[in-house]
């Protein structure tokens, strides 16, 4: 999954439960990468009914195909002052983790690494997508996450996705960095957890 450098990411929409579940394939070829899966406590599942999302805790598992062996989780502890986001390897070692004064608005937040150095700012709109990941000095920018696709890798691919689905498209000079795309790619999830309004129509018939 981490040799791709453009991504779809499509979310399940379903209506007997609120667990959500993403299929994650290569924008340009449409391979099938890997999926992520929502795992929530009983008892956030039962909340998610009347709490807003942002305010309850959660955990993304990504997998990876052909055999969905497990990749990295996102880890979500709310908060209604300060939120932290950890993002872990398969073997449960910190990657990275994201912080703002507030994670629950849309206006972007930092993404961190192990060591605790800034590798991107996730800078988002007012009203939503796109967001850009941009240095920790805003100087470069180093992918975007967004609702269409243009000219990308020399394919003239004007693609437009619907409210559900979006595209991570990533610097090029990050394809030899498995852990940064890994932190990027979790912080598209985590957007789209961010941006989604609650949830009569983001919802899946089965939990995992």
């Amino acid at each position: 999954m981490l040799e791709c450098n453009i991504f779809t990411i499509t979310e399940h929409n379903n209506i007997l439960t609120a667990t959500r579940r993403y299929d994650i394939n290569n924008a340009i070829t449409g391979e099938v990468l890997g999926q992520a899966i929502e795992k929530s406590s009983p008892l956030a599942k039962v909340f998610r009914w009347v709490i807003r999302q942002q305010f309850l805790p959660t955990t993304i598992e990504v997998r990876e195909k052909p055999d969905d062996s497990l990749l990295f989780t996102i880890n979500c502890s709310r908060s209604w002052l300060r939120g932290r986001i950890e993002v872990r390897d398969a073997n449960q070692h910190l990657v990275g983790y994201f912080a703002s004064r507030c994670l629950i608005t849309r206006g972007g937040f930092t993404v961190y690494d192990q060591t605790d150095q800034p590798l991107a700012q996730v800078q988002g709109h007012r009203l939503g997508f796109p967001y850009k990941f941009l240095t920790a000095d805003r100087h470069v920018e180093l992918g975007e996450v967004s609702k269409s696709l243009g000219d990308v890798s020399g394919l003239a691919s004007e693609r437009l996705l619907s409210a559900d689905n979006y595209f991570l498209t990533i610097h090029p000079d990050y394809t030899d960095q498995p852990l940064a795309k890994m932190l990027l790619l979790a912080a598209a999830l985590v957007i789209n957890t961010i941006d989604q309004p609650e949830p009569k129509e983001n919802l899946d018939p089965v939990d995992a």
